[in-house]
């Protein structure tokens, strides 16, 4: 069955990436949730897509009692999204101890068996790998890339899955990516019509902006039917 994640949880009302997103996530039925994480200057883990929050500044450089209180700590995200599937995605800029923070807090909180790791840069993935190899790890590709020619160094390097954007998976991808015993996890999915295709071609998840009608096609499983319009 693929799994639907919540792209920065179920943001309308509440905000991406707010402890609110996620908990509208859970209510909606998601089987997990997309998330990013950064740390600041005080080394705290905190749940934000981008660089600078508004009216603050760049993460790296405030304090976390600096941050707004729609900014959760990556422990309270978790908390809040108790027994659900998490893609904690590493925006690690330049930060090398991101990846490894990272690492020993999922395992420190005992997440390990719940979370994918996830990340564009190879490397960040492989210091991970080496702090917890216990984690699932998955590499996300980049639009512009190749993402099939990307499938086999993605299984040397042992990563658990690759993240392809929608419009690089086609068969050929998710049958190369299982052939080498990967997961294929899609960002980021929300027209019907290419919900159904994921669906229909097998691949582990997807990750979208529209929850509710991406489980509506993947309850119907492969061939269930059409997309909700």
């Amino acid at each position: 069955m693929t799994l639907v994640l919540a792209h920065r949880g179920a943001p309308g009302e509440w905000g991406e990436n707010t402890l609110a997103a996620f908990c509208e996530a859970r209510r909606l039925g998601a089987d997990g949730v997309e998330l990013d994480v950064r740390r600041s200057a005080d080394g705290a883990l905190v749940v934000h897509h981008d660089e600078a929050v508004e009216g603050v500044g760049p993460i790296a450089t405030a304090r976390v009692r600096d941050l707004p209180d729609y900014v959760p700590l990556l422990s309270d995200a978790l908390s809040a999204l108790e027994g659900m599937v998490v893609n904690v995605e590493i925006k690690s800029d330049g930060d090398d101890a991101l990846p490894l923070a990272t690492a020993a807090e999922v395992a420190g909180l005992a997440w390990s068996d719940r979370v994918v790791v996830s990340s564009f840069d190879a490397g960040c993935l492989e210091v991970v790998r080496q702090a917890e190899p216990a984690l699932a790890l998955g590499w996300l590709l980049d639009w512009r890339v190749d993402a099939r020619a990307m499938v086999d160094e993605a299984a040397l390097r042992g990563f658990a899955g690759v993240h392809p954007f929608v419009t690089s998976v086609d068969a050929a991808l998710v049958d190369a990516a299982h052939r080498a015993g990967l997961a294929v996890r899609v960002w980021t999915v929300n027209s019907p019509g290419d919900l159904r295709a994921m669906v229909d071609l097998g691949v582990e998840a997807v990750i979208t902006d529209r929850p509710a009608e991406a489980l509506a096609v993947a309850r119907a499983g492969p061939n269930g039917g059409p997309a909700p319009r």
